[in-house]
């Protein structure tokens, strides 16, 4: 029986059976396996991926939709993968491009390395913005700040859902009611009994991922930060929105260092909807 060229291996959806199968994905280009962000993105987003004959995947992605169900007002890709033995041979292209067809008119975002920026660029997304990425331990001279935070509760989510809304400029309801499990720390600062901000800390091999953060102001973010990081024995790794300088600058005096930077691109629209000021990082850089 004659071998499938990899034009011909058919595109399919991915499911909770496959995380073990994208784990190894990740391992096999030298990323974490990161079962459990895996595990979110298969259950609040949609994967496809191309199975390799011999076993395993040849490639991999994630689309995570935002906006009305059915009707999504934009989606984030994330997780474009390629098997070592398969790369560049177009794979990740074919992947790419089948996404970008299968989305039709709604609009796209992705965090871009760069060694993934020029197929991004090739397939029409554009550089609208940049986030640094920053790992450590925020321990060095953090003062005492007068935001109040406290542990979110189950009343707190309406009020939550409302804000991300409004800050992150569509509806994410699916993503952000699946953080209190998800998570191992789940935050909200508020003012005179108001939220005012929210941010989560999720366990990532050995570091806990700070995102989403969603602050009134850089203090407020401030706050948020320094009361997860005191509740944690690992190390915080967060991607933060290079606009944000006043943060950046006091994330490094306090102990983090920066990793690298990431592009973001978008497909379809000039920039990301809502409010930039008030999203200081996201959720992951796969889900936006």
């Amino acid at each position: 029986m004659p071998t499938l060229s990899l034009t011909d291996l058919p595109i399919r959806r991915l499911t909770h059976r496959d995380l073990a199968a994208c784990a190894d994905l990740s391992e096999d280009r030298g990323w974490p396996r990161e079962e459990h962000k895996w595990g979110l993105l298969l259950s609040a987003g949609t994967g496809y991926g191309i199975d390799d004959p011999a076993g395993g995947l040849v490639s991999a992605c994630v689309v995570t939709e935002y906006g009305p169900y059915g009707s999504p007002s934009f989606g984030a890709v994330g997780m474009v993968l390629v098997a070592e033995r398969h790369a560049r041979r177009g794979v990740g292209r074919r992947l790419m491009r089948h996404i970008v067809s299968l989305m039709g008119t709604t609009p796209l975002t992705l965090h871009a390395t760069p060694n993934g920026r020029p197929l991004y660029e090739e397939l029409g997304f554009k550089t609208t913005g940049r986030a640094e990425m920053l790992r450590g331990r925020l321990t060095r001279g953090v003062p005492a700040l007068d935001v109040t935070t406290r542990a979110a509760t189950a009343e707190d989510l309406p009020s939550i859902l409302r804000l991300d809304e409004e800050v992150f400029g569509a509806d994410r309801t699916h993503v952000i009611t699946r953080l209190p499990a998800f998570a191992d720390q789940f935050r909200v600062a508020e003012e005179s009994g108001r939220i005012i901000g929210y941010s989560a800390a999720w366990p990532n091999m050995d570091t806990q991922v700070v995102g989403p953060l969603i602050a009134r102001d850089t203090k407020t973010a401030q706050s948020l930060l320094a009361s997860l990081a005191a509740r944690t024995d690992r190390p915080l790794r967060t991607d933060i929105d290079v606009r944000h300088e006043e943060l950046l600058a006091w994330v490094k005096a306090g102990g983090l260092e920066p990793v690298a930077f990431n592009s973001v691109m978008t497909y379809g629209i000039p920039e990301l909807p809502g409010d930039w000021r008030r999203r200081f990082a996201p959720l992951t850089v796969a889900a936006g």
